[in-house]
């Protein structure tokens, strides 16, 4: 059989797709080395991450693994920053009435606009520079494992 441009189709796969996919064996899909499976022991686990971590040819990448660690890292900072800097301004906004008031009211708005703000803001930059590092990650390994399907070939 044949189609309109004269080309033979394809034949039709030996077997349905859910049983290919079943027979698949299972890869890490962020080729850190860390087991993906909830199964076995929680030191394999570290095993492979400390593995990972000091592997010097950096063939396996860490960053994916730790991206949540490094925000909730960040979130705490932006948060100890707001409470500095929201207290700060309001004590220095409140000492600030008694020489002049309308400084003191000045730097008491202003804190009240423009450290929330702030840090909303940080916490946006912060999220696009976490997901940018991880998108390069994802990026890196897609174009990894091309290669290697492109070699076999």
């Amino acid at each position: 059989m044949s189609t309109d441009d004269g080309r033979t189709p394809p034949p039709p796969p030996s077997q349905p797709a859910a049983e290919a996919a079943a027979a698949a064996p299972m890869t890490d899909p962020d080729n850190t080395g860390v087991p993906t499976s909830t199964g076995g022991d929680l030191g394999d686990a570290s095993v492979g991450f400390i593995r990972a971590l000091f592997d010097i040819s950096f063939r396996t990448f860490i960053t994916r693994r730790l991206a949540s660690a490094f925000y909730v890292v960040g979130l705490i900072a932006i948060g100890i920053a707001f409470i500095v800097y929201f207290v700060g301004g309001l004590i220095s906004g409140i000492s600030g009435l008694w020489w002049n008031v309308g400084a003191g009211l000045s730097l008491i708005v202003t804190t009240l606009i423009v450290v929330p703000i702030a840090a909303f803001l940080a916490v946006v930059v912060l999220r696009f520079a976490i997901e940018g590092v991880v998108a390069l990650i994802a990026i890196a390994e897609n174009t990894e494992r091309t290669a290697e399907n492109t070699r076999r070939d």
